[in-house]
């Protein structure tokens, strides 16, 4: 599900498309473009009924939480947030991490550093989130093993 005036959207389907063919899963994207088309996507994807939605983080997080546990399909996302809103599970860069290395650039820039000659860092840290009581309303169970490997349970 992707947020179609989102200048990201294409990397992020293109990504998830890349990940598709490799495990051989089918993506059908969703595109929004208004709150209005969110509220009509659900009901139309429920035709097709999908295993679950990928959703692009700069898509209300909260509503689209709401209405895919309202649909019963199960939703991931890449933002924590998502997974208390009511998604299924979020797994992304640990954004404390990240705010951390943040404020390092901005006190080096405001200390005088030219941005254009600090390095590009991408994140090391990576966090799952996984929501019980999303799994339960869906009645899906989920694997010892994954819980084992979660940094957040929701219950």
């Amino acid at each position: 599900m992707a947020n179609a005036p989102d200048p990201f959207s294409r990397l992020f389907l293109e990504q998830i498309r890349l990940r598709g063919q490799a495990t051989g899963v089918t993506i059908d994207a969703v595109m929004i473009r208004s709150a209005e088309e969110l509220e009509t996507a659900f009901p139309a994807m429920e035709q097709k009924r999908p295993d679950a939605i990928i959703v692009q983080p700069s898509l209300p997080g909260k509503r689209v939480a709401e209405l895919a546990l309202k649909y019963r399909i199960p939703s991931v996302g890449n933002i924590r947030e998502f997974a208390e809103y009511g998604g299924l599970m979020t797994y992304s860069a640990a954004q404390a991490v990240m705010y951390r290395h943040a404020a390092i650039y901005v006190d080096k820039i405001l200390k005088g550093a030219n941005p254009a000659d600090l390095p590009v860092t991408q994140p090391t840290k990576f966090e799952l989130v996984i929501n019980l009581k999303t799994a339960k309303a869906l009645g899906l169970t989920v694997p010892p093993s994954i819980l084992g490997r979660t940094d957040q349970v929701i219950e």
